[in-house]
């Protein structure tokens, strides 16, 4: 082992070593382009025209793609039409009940005032309010 420690900065050796090309020098380098002279006129065209058919066969298939999207449209409206009946009808129902409970509960409630009218409209209007939730019942 050296007197110098391991990590101590040494001088720079006294002759320089620099780095030189092989004897007889570098193989030279292909510089030339290598672009092919020209595309025939044939295959300008043939390419043209496969570029022109891949753009019109898609726009025909999102053409047929979105005739497919208007009828399933057209047949799920139907279907809502179709089933709008008898959701309302299921609805009506359901309203009927929960204005009875509220009667009843009313009834109960009030039983000991004996001006109040079961039922009776707390607004000033003779027009209907539909609730505006199936809790809310009793607003009408």
């Amino acid at each position: 082992m050296s007197s110098a420690g391991v990590g101590v900065p040494r001088p720079p050796p006294r002759e320089v070593r620099q780095d030189m090309p092989p004897k007889g020098g570098y193989a030279p380098i292909d510089v030339r382009r290598n672009v092919p002279k020209s595309v025939s006129p044939m295959m300008a065209w043939l390419l043209l025209g496969g570029g022109a058919a891949v753009v019109f066969g898609g726009l025909i298939n999102v053409a047929h793609t979105n005739q497919w999207r208007r009828k399933l449209k057209k047949e799920r409206m139907a279907i809502r039409e179709n089933i709008t009946p008898f959701l309302q009808s299921e609805s009506d129902v359901e309203f009927v009940v929960q204005s009875e409970e509220f009667l009843r509960k009313e009834a109960e409630i009030m039983k000991n005032r004996p001006k109040w009218q079961v039922g009776k409209n707390v607004y000033y209007t003779k027009d209907f309010v539909s609730p505006t939730n199936p809790d809310a019942s009793h607003v009408y």
